[in-house]
């Protein structure tokens, strides 16, 4: 079985147009339906996000102006490339669009192999940069992701659950005495054991909407949206026992005798009144009570 090269999402109102599309493309990609712009705008909201979409102009309620223009204005779709296809032919009607963020247009009644062409570029160009930009925002060292898709990632979530009045949570980890660790056993293995911790610590994610990432030095951060307080202790629990059961020997921590590691963790429902930076300064704050604590635990 072929596999596929992307998913495209395909919106119009008029089934013979979407059958049209789907034979068109089916056997080269994933395809989905959306029948109008709400249900489009709800497709992308809960599913994993297309590739490309191919949307109709002229619809009902929520023309495909409108739809592109919510497209581009969340963070989390603004980059998927919209091709529009549509029965307007005017030079005015195409430049709407592209102002709007659209990068293609294709006009009614269209030539399938040019359908497939223009498909085919724009997905790969798509792919490809979907490839540099997972370079950018993962740690050299670790392979996890880094600071800058933390930043991203909290902004974007921050921004989500500011919207839906849900839960926001946030662990901030440092691995518990590693600078003795680095003195007595060298850069080298302490770069093995950062190595060996993101991974544990990834390994640990269960759900695709959380992320855990490489704050800095020997410091780890896991963002957890809708996520209650008791679900993210439950979660840093977790976590923790995942760096504990590496085993790996640290006889220069005042702790125990492998390494180990401190976590803080908060919980909070985003409002126009708090900002990001409020959630990581009070996990920080927690990290700090865990270390005075006896460190090798978690604080909320």
């Amino acid at each position: 079985m072929a596999v596929k090269a992307g998913t495209i999402l395909i919106v119009d109102d008029e089934r013979f147009n979407i059958t049209v599309l789907k034979d068109l493309l089916d056997p080269h990609y994933d395809t989905m339906v959306a029948k109008n712009g709400k249900q489009a705008l709800d497709r992308v909201a809960s599913a994993n996000l297309p590739d490309l979409i191919l949307l109709d102009v002229m619809m009902p309620e929520m023309d495909g102006y409108e739809v592109c223009e919510q497209l581009k204005k969340e963070p989390r779709t603004a980059a998927i490339p919209v091709i529009f296809i549509t029965a307007l032919n005017q030079a005015g009607d195409e430049s709407k669009g592209l102002k709007l963020g659209a990068i293609d247009y294709i006009t009614k009644p269209f030539s399938p192999e040019l359908v497939l062409l223009r498909v085919r570029n724009h997905i790969q160009f798509k792919l490809m940069s979907d490839q540099f930009r997972d370079m950018a925002t993962l740690d050299g060292l670790t392979g996890i992701a880094n600071r800058r898709r933390f930043d991203l990632f909290l902004e974007q979530e921050w921004r989500r659950a500011m919207r839906s009045r849900s839960p926001l949570s946030l662990i901030l980890m440092d691995i518990d005495f590693f600078k003795p660790f680095n003195d007595n056993y060298g850069h080298s293995a302490g770069d093995e054991c950062l190595k060996k911790v993101g991974k544990a610590l990834h390994n640990t994610l269960t759900r695709s909407t959380d992320l855990v990432a490489r704050y800095g030095g020997e410091e780890f951060v896991s963002v957890l949206p809708d996520t209650t307080l008791e679900g993210a202790i439950k979660f840093g629990e977790l976590l923790r026992l995942s760096v504990s059961d590496l085993q790996v020997p640290h006889a220069h921590s005042q702790v125990t005798d492998h390494v180990t590691m401190s976590l803080g963790v908060v919980t909070l429902t985003p409002t126009q009144e708090n900002k990001p930076e409020d959630l990581i300064t009070s996990a920080d704050e927690k990290l700090y009570l865990a270390k005075e604590q006896g460190r090798n635990r978690l604080v909320s």
